[in-house]
């Protein structure tokens, strides 16, 4: 398990669940020096990209394979979001891959 030692995060993003919001979880957000945003109370939609990501991962990639151990499952994990990212059009996208989409916005920026 990687720790907030090993890969600090600059923010946190998430909602105002309890499970966020408590002190355990905020402090040690915030010992660790990461800053923390919250969406709203109610805000159920701001998550809709998330919860479509891991129903596709679940459905594409856990549910159809047996992990044996852990880092079989890390390594599944690992090509799944290659593919993801990489191989995998997405309708939403236009049928591009999100690796298309990112190459296109860099060349705009350019």
């Amino acid at each position: 398990m990687v720790s907030l030692a090993h890969r600090l995060p600059m923010i946190f993003n998430t909602d105002q669940g309890a499970q966020f919001t408590s002190l355990a979880f905020t402090g040690r957000l915030a010992q660790a020096g990461v800053r923390i945003s919250m969406d709203g109370r109610g805000r159920a939609h701001d998550n809709i990209f998330v919860e479509r990501l891991w129903r596709s991962v679940k459905y594409e990639e856990v549910y159809p394979k047996v992990y044996e151990t852990l880092d079989q499952a890390y390594q599944g994990f690992e090509q799944y979001f290659v593919f993801y990212n990489d191989q995998r059009p997405h309708q939403a996208l236009s049928y591009q891959t999100p690796s298309e989409v990112y190459a296109d916005r860099m060349t705009l920026l350019a």
